[in-house]
């Protein structure tokens, strides 16, 4: 029987199928696109384009068309649950990997013998990305390099009846608190807000026109749970902005180029 993985982004899904190709495998690969750790959940399964709208706020990208990208991307994950091949769903200690795997797991709950999972732990990472570790140990498959991932290839096990019953509720679960945000720590999911993200840019700005890429790193590794991306940084900024909160100056799409500063009269701290 053949296989296909699973990953959470384009990134992870580039670097398995350079494992792949090195170990001489010719498994597919499919990258599920969508960040599930932030934005609304709850109709996901059933209304794809509520994510393609969300996305389209996100990015601000007028352009690109969301709907026949999340619809494809539901005709994919459906022609998995309706094939034969077994499914390897690749995760790290990410809120995102982690729920790429509940909803597979939940798409895939009446046929569990096809379910298989590999792991990747923050203790794998080599080289430059192993000097950036977090102290929450959060990590997504994407942050590895082929050459890690070839060595897990061999680490695929099967998931259990149980266990993907159990992911597959959990999935449900968190579709149906429909936080804005959510966290992964201590193997639990936890909700947040869009708020608290706010908050820690401005916590992270230092006095006057500083450049937005620092301000966004320190963000995107602080200790809090969150394993958020450039993209979401971005769309926060420009919020912030909008808000009166900071001002911007620069091109918005160069991180090297955009300056923030931060209005401190306007913003009070909870």
């Amino acid at each position: 029987m053949s296989t296909i993985h699973i990953t959470n982004g384009d990134v992870a899904a580039e670097s398995l199928r350079q494992a792949l190709s090195h170990a001489g495998r010719a498994d597919a690969v499919l990258a599920l696109r969508d960040d599930l750790a932030v934005g609304p959940l709850r109709d996901i399964d059933e209304a794809p384009h509520l994510r393609a709208d969300f996305w389209r706020r996100v990015t601000g990208d007028i352009t690109r068309n969301f709907a026949a990208e999340f619809d494809a991307q539901a005709s994919e994950l459906e022609a998995v649950v309706g094939a034969t091949t077994h499914v390897v769903v690749w995760h790290g200690q990410s809120c995102a990997d982690q729920l790429t795997l509940r909803r597979v797991c939940f798409h895939l709950r009446e046929m569990p013998q096809r379910l298989n999972e590999a792991r990747v732990c923050i203790d794998d990472l080599t080289g430059d990305r192993a000097a950036h570790r977090r102290a929450d140990r959060a990590t997504s498959v994407g942050m590895f390099a082929p050459a890690v991932l070839q060595q897990r290839l061999a680490t695929a096990a099967p998931i259990s009846v149980l266990r993907i019953g159990r992911l597959a509720l959990e999935w449900q679960e968190v579709k149906q608190a429909n936080a804005e945000l959510r966290r992964w720590h201590d193997n639990t999911f936890s909700s947040g807000t869009f708020a608290e993200l706010d908050a820690s840019i401005l916590e992270h700005a230092a006095d006057g026109w500083q450049s937005a890429g620092r301000v966004a790193a320190a963000v995107m590794t602080a200790n809090n749970g969150l394993l958020v991306s450039d993209v979401i940084v971005l769309w926060r900024l420009r919020e912030l902005a909008a808000d009166g909160q900071l001002q911007l100056r620069g091109d918005p799409t160069v991180w090297r180029s955009l300056e923030m500063n931060v209005v401190r009269d306007s913003f009070s701290p909870a």
